[in-house]
């Protein structure tokens, strides 16, 4: 949703509140109704917002955390347990596929294969220098990790989600295959 932007997200956890309220922000999760077998949405521990718990809140809660609170929930409701199982498989597909595809490419490296939509992506160039030519192709590179995660040496975090079509990653590759060498 909202092309991969970090305004909300789905967790999937263990019913338990010592894990549940550790997660930050506005929480809504499924509860069922008077209605046997049928559920709806409602907010998880509302207590531990900025609105009930002030400086000790874990995060802080707006109006627009609420917005978009509503709009994951309509999305969800929208797609159903299957569709979000389908969700969920499609971005896993596309993000190995496309981690596949650039780790056989020359000067770029996928180190590590078990992910869910982020991953890293070593080049033998700067990854500065990469982004910028991937930019003359209308690409926004991947986040640099060179500075946070030196370790990684000229890396960049990629993320692939249900946004991006089979064109837009075969573009990457082929804008990669050019620039990274």
């Amino acid at each position: 949703m909202y092309a991969g932007g970090g305004s909300c997200g789905f967790i999937a956890s263990r019913d338990e509140e010592r894990y549940v309220a550790e997660y930050p922000l506005r929480l809504l999760s499924i509860a069922p109704t008077n209605v046997e077998g049928e559920y709806g949405f409602g907010q998880a521990l509302y207590g531990r917002t900025s609105y009930m718990a002030r400086e000790n809140a874990k995060d802080w809660v707006g109006t627009t955390t609420v917005l978009w609170g509503i709009t994951a929930a309509v999305y969800m409701s929208l797609l159903g347990p299957q569709g979000m199982k389908e969700l969920g498989e499609t971005i896993l597909e596309k993000s190995h596929y496309t981690a596949a595809i650039l780790d056989e490419l020359e000067g770029v490296e996928v180190p590590y294969t078990g992910f869910f939509k982020e991953f890293p992506v070593r080049f033998k160039k700067k990854v500065k220098a990469i982004n910028e030519k991937l930019l003359d192709h209308m690409i926004f590179g991947g986040n640099d990790l060179s500075k946070d995660f030196p370790e990684l040496g000229d890396s960049a975090l990629y993320s692939v989600t249900e946004m991006h079509s089979l064109d837009m990653i075969e573009k990457l590759e082929a804008v990669l295959r050019e620039v990274a060498v």
